[in-house]
């Protein structure tokens, strides 16, 4: 048991942090954490549900009618990161000491591209303010890196200090717009309630509350108008109580100036405290940068229906099958339907410890029914990042769906990660409330073994930071959980400044 100095104590206080929680994580620095025990990849019929067109339309008509009977979603968006990552080609070229850049680099790409680029007209005025002449004039000249320092340093657009959320993305004739603004528009042809409300949530880093309130009073009253909706817009960061504690190298806790312990940031997996704070019973869940002009969203827009309908068919099963549990008619033909809808829609298989009666393989369903549930698409793999879809192998020797990120993944199962045909895009929707409508206490559904180590550095010292459970990995690992497939042209991410250049960007 650690013993805590008076300064630490009183941070941990501030935090709203226990010691237990501290010692728990220092000890992981030690044991580490274990692999998942892996079935298989899961692949079309086997995991993943490829739903005809008839169950599309079903599944479309099914959402239609929860929003039409009064129900409500929220858009829960991850925006908390900065773009910096965004830009680091820009950022190598600018520091360097050469204006010259290869026509296949990055860097020349997106030169050679200036005038496809939605800040356009933004870089041409600060390049003017700071140099007298546009962007095109420098270039003319050979002024390369004033161009692109004009991109991302403070004293220009600043592009790579700015949360990625509040960039220019898409060019249109009247103005550019932001990824806050086509999640409003997105909102608005998906989540719009029978009342005309649409309700998002970003999740936003401290230093970047005051960018988004701007953003948004900026933003809404334009969308408003151009939507005929109403938008209830929400912020919240994640909380203190989420960090975690950093280790030395030895595994001993990291320690700064009065001997305070120093605590980062868990990673998005922290989001769970914030998910669970969401009011509505439905939560479309979906990365701040994978958006899409108008003219392209049609699809995102219909599997969005599709997937949100499907979601809610899953749950009239699971509510229906939870009423004949409770009344105690439940019969082992009934059960064996209840088994069979668990493994083709969860990939749930029971284990033979669940069947030493009808009474405790009821018991067992009926637990296994009393979860959070997430409908996940999945892309078909065409060499994009992004975890991947697996049947995994529980503790109490059930079966179930997880998405696992490649850190995830233990040697001996290479060749079974290397079967995988889809991976996750960040495209999930979501239940959170039970079958009386109360609200799930989701941090009861995290395994808190699944996350990880990696190495950082502070001040110029190395040490070892702890990651919690990632939000749609360990953090909903033991939700309800059906992967279905969306087409690739739902899934159209900004991971650097020149994705920006793709087709699915340019309106």
């Amino acid at each position: 048991m650690m013993t805590l100095t008076p300064v630490q104590l009183k941070q941990l206080g501030e935090r709203g942090i226990d010691t237990a929680t501290v010692e728990q994580q220092l000890e992981r620095f030690s044991t580490g954490f274990p692999s998942l025990e892996i079935e298989a990849a899961a692949t079309p019929g086997n995991g993943i549900t490829i739903l005809t067109e008839a169950e599309q339309e079903g599944a479309e008509k099914r959402w239609q009618m929860y929003l039409a009977d009064g129900g409500t979603v929220v858009k829960f968006v991850p925006a908390s990161g900065a773009a910096s990552r965004m830009f680091k080609a820009l950022f190598e070229f600018a520091d360097g000491d050469t204006d010259e850049a290869a026509a296949d680099s990055p860097v020349g790409k997106l030169l050679a591209a200036l005038d496809k680029l939605p800040f356009k007209a933004d870089l041409d005025a600060v390049c003017t303010d700071l140099h007298g002449k546009d962007a095109g004039s420098l270039l003319a000249e050979g002024r390369r890196r004033d161009v692109i320092a004009a991109i991302i340093r403070p004293e220009g657009l600043n592009y790579g200090q700015l949360p990625k959320g509040l960039l220019k993305f898409h060019s249109y004739e009247a103005g550019s717009r932001t990824p806050l603004e086509e999640h409003l528009m997105e909102g608005a042809q998906t989540a719009s309630d029978a009342n005309g409300i649409v309700r998002l949530h970003f999740t936003v880093s401290a230093n970047h509350v005051e960018l988004f309130r701007k953003e948004i009073a900026r933003a809404v009253p334009a969308m408003e108008a151009s939507t005929g909706k109403h938008f209830e817009i929400s912020l919240s960061i994640q909380q203190p109580r989420t960090d975690t504690v950093a280790a030395n190298p030895d595994g001993t806790p990291f320690t700064v100036e009065e001997g305070k312990l120093l605590f980062r940031p868990g990673g998005h997996g922290a989001l769970i405290a914030n998910l669970s704070e969401q009011s509505e019973a439905v939560v479309f869940i979906k990365n701040i940068d994978n958006v899409v002009p108008d003219s392209r969203r049609d699809s995102t827009v219909a599997f969005k229906r599709v997937i949100a309908g499907y979601l809610m068919e899953l749950r009239d099963k699971v509510v229906a099958y939870r009423r004949t549990i409770a009344t105690g008619v439940a019969d082992a033909e009934k059960l064996a339907e209840m088994e069979r809808f668990l493994a083709k829609a969860f990939s749930v298989n029971v284990p033979e410890s669940a069947r030493e009666s009808e009474e405790t393989l009821a018991a067992w369903i009926d637990n296994r029914l009393n979860r959070p549930m997430r409908v996940c698409g999945m892309v078909r793999n065409e060499g994009e990042p992004g975890g991947g879809p697996f049947i995994i192998r529980e503790a109490d020797g059930a079966s179930g769906l997880q998405i696992l990120e490649s850190h995830q993944i233990a040697s001996e199962y290479a060749d079974i990660a290397a079967a995988a045909t889809h991976f996750n895009p960040v495209d999930l929707v979501c239940y959170i409330r039970d079958t009386d409508g109360k609200p799930f206490d989701l941090s009861l559904f995290v395994d808190p073994t699944t996350g990880f180590i990696s190495s950082k550095s502070f001040a110029g010292r190395e040490l070892r930071a702890l990651e919690l459970p990632g939000l749609w990995n360990g953090a909903m690992s033991r939700w309800l959980t059906a992967f279905v497939e969306v087409p690739a042209s739902t899934f159209n991410p900004v991971k650097t400044v020149n994705d920006l250049l793709r087709p699915a960007h340019q309106g």
